[in-house]
């Protein structure tokens, strides 16, 4: 059965810094076929221009396209399903769907418009990342400029607008696999975790919470999450809810087809990954450590779950030679979500296991080698 396409849904108020994230995000595709949908309406138009003309290579003008019919819940049978399915049914299908949506439209109901039949056998809700202006949220408010977003509310006759910002706020954290705090770099420290412990305290256990620069994020900690988010709704649903629309065209009760048989251990617990900076500005690092032959897949993932607990580490990928195992081992973390499968024989090649470490500059690298290799 063919692979379904990962689609990483991008939520956060006006000026929180989605369309930096994004335009980062496509600079450093390094070849990986991104294609992007922007939800938005009325004469917000910025983010579309910006994106359209941002000249990056490999970054065609057919793979941007635009929803202007406004809130994603009250056209989702008009505008969203017609246009993912000309997206996946191209001859050249992207690798990989950005969805952004329009700053206060909720991301739970396009989560839930990925059930739709004609999609979700195609396409899988990678993760849901919500941006947070870093800045603004530790003077108290939600966005840099409260009256843009409030002109911006008033523009779209399909929004709520009677719920206060605070609660739509609460929604988006509420779905969000990710949240990244923007805009860092003009912080300091102490701003920054103050900032970091206010998001951790309203969002889900397990939910990773990282610093953005002006430099964005590297591709292989934005994407890649594996959620399935639209088969996680329970656990993301809104807080307040303001629509109507979720009826029973939106398939909730579904059940993937083809769900793989991949070995998964899920160790869903809090972590935060903030170190300690003169400023808030904070960069990623990524290394490799080789080991040898494990003994028992089992209690390696408990104990690599551990040591990423430990360390705050964002992901963990690699492969491990298992003892009286013929092939090896693949090894996939996010959190203390960990999957793991046996995809090739070693055949004449050295019985080594090998993983990688990505996560926020500070990590502690030698003790996180001194306790894998201590596995």
């Amino acid at each position: 059965m063919t692979a379904k396409i990962p689609a990483t849904v991008i939520t956060g108020f006006l000026g929180a810094g989605k369309t930096t994230l994004i335009q980062n995000l496509l600079a450093g595709a390094n070849g990986k076929r991104i294609a992007l949908i922007i939800n938005e309406f009325g004469d917000i138009g910025v983010d579309g221009d910006v994106l359209g003309a941002c000249g990056i290579e490999g970054c065609a003008e057919d793979d941007i396209i635009e929803l202007s019919n406004g809130c994603i819940c009250c056209t989702v049978a008009d505008d969203f399903v017609p246009t993912m399915k000309s997206l996946i049914e191209r001859d050249a299908a992207p690798d990989h769907i950005v969805i952004e949506t329009s700053g206060l439209a909720l991301p739970q109901p396009l989560v839930r418009a990925f059930n739709w039949p004609e999609i979700r056998t195609r396409v899988t809700v990678d993760g849901v990342v919500t941006v947070v202006d870093g800045p603004a949220l530790a003077e108290g408010q939600f966005s840099a400029d409260p009256d843009a977003l409030a002109r911006q509310r008033a523009a779209d006759e399909a929004l709520d607008h009677a719920t206060p910002v605070s609660e739509l706020f609460e929604d988006q954290l509420a779905c969000a696999d990710m949240i990244v705090v923007s805009k860092t770099d003009t912080m300091l420290a102490d701003a920054v975790q103050s900032v970091r412990g206010s998001v951790k305290s309203k969002v889900r256990d397990g939910v990773q919470i990282v610093s953005s620069a002006r430099d964005g994020l590297p591709v292989d900690v934005l994407l890649g999450l594996g959620i399935g988010a639209e088969d996680d709704m329970e656990r993301r649903h809104e807080v307040h809810h303001h629509h109507h629309h979720d009826d029973e065209h939106h398939h909730d009760d579904d059940h993937h087809e083809g769900d793989h048989d991949d070995h998964h251990h899920d160790h869903d617990h809090p972590h935060d990954h903030s170190h300690g900076h003169d400023h808030g500005h904070d960069a990623f690092e990524s290394f490799s450590v080789p080991l040898g032959e494990i003994a028992d897949a089992d209690a390696f993932a408990t104990a690599i779950a551990g040591i990423i607990r430990a360390h705050g580490i964002l992901r963990l990928k690699g492969f491990v030679a298992i003892a009286g195992k013929p092939m090896r081992m693949v090894v996939q973390a996010v959190g203390t979500r960990i999957e793991t499968y046996f995809d090739r024989p070693f055949g004449a090649a050295p019985r080594t296991s090998s993983l990688v470490v990505i996560g926020q500059s500070g990590l502690d690298r030698a003790a996180i080698e001194r306790d894998i290799r201590a596995l």
